[in-house]
């Protein structure tokens, strides 16, 4: 398809159009590197903007884990899709991996009310928002112990779309730690 157009080009034009194809051969495989060795591009500010990998994970999920995990494809999470809270990704239900950090295990107490409280304990920066910005009602997650296979997510940013208002998400959607390579926090 490209020859018929070549042959119609003088020949700084074929020099252009072949370092124009070798350019894009090149970005299209190191794109494909960087995807299939776990870097990803995170461009929203619930953590540092900027190149992250994900990082294989060889034992249980803890609390402290700043992680890379698929959500489900359920209702909570369609609605966040629906409303531009999540990015569009690979992940079930066509979103991104979201990375957060793990806040409560399996067995631990979640309480709800102004902020979040662990076992009792206070999350700094936890504050409820009852509206997103467009003053839609935000659901609050209701609380109460971590199910077995489950991790309640928290982000410390503001507008954190994360366990506060969907709940705790099955472990299994982890997908490894996420490590910062190149990032920017503003």
């Amino acid at each position: 398809m490209l020859a018929p157009i070549a042959s119609h080009l003088r020949p700084e034009g074929k020099k252009v159009l072949a370092i124009l194809l070798v350019s894009a051969l090149g970005l299209a495989l190191f794109c494909a590197v960087a995807f299939f060795g776990g870097y990803r591009i995170n461009m929203t500010p619930s953590e540092p903007l900027g190149l992250w990998r994900i990082r294989p994970i060889d034992r249980p999920v803890a609390a402290g884990d700043l992680v890379f995990i698929c959500p489900p494809d359920v209702p909570e999470i369609r609605i966040a899709r629906r409303r531009s809270y999540l990015r569009s990704g690979l992940c079930p239900g066509g979103v991104a991996p979201l990375i957060k950090t793990v806040i409560a295990t399996a067995g631990q107490r979640v309480q709800v009310g102004h902020d979040i409280r662990i076992d009792g304990v206070p999350i700094a920066h936890s504050m409820i928002a009852r509206t997103d910005g467009r003053a839609r009602a935000l659901p609050a997650h209701a609380g109460g112990v971590i199910p077995d296979g489950f991790v309640f997510l928290f982000s410390g940013f503001r507008a954190s779309y994360d366990s506060r208002y969907f709940g705790p998400l099955p472990s299994s959607g982890v997908l490894g730690l996420a490590q910062e390579v190149l990032t920017h926090a503003p």
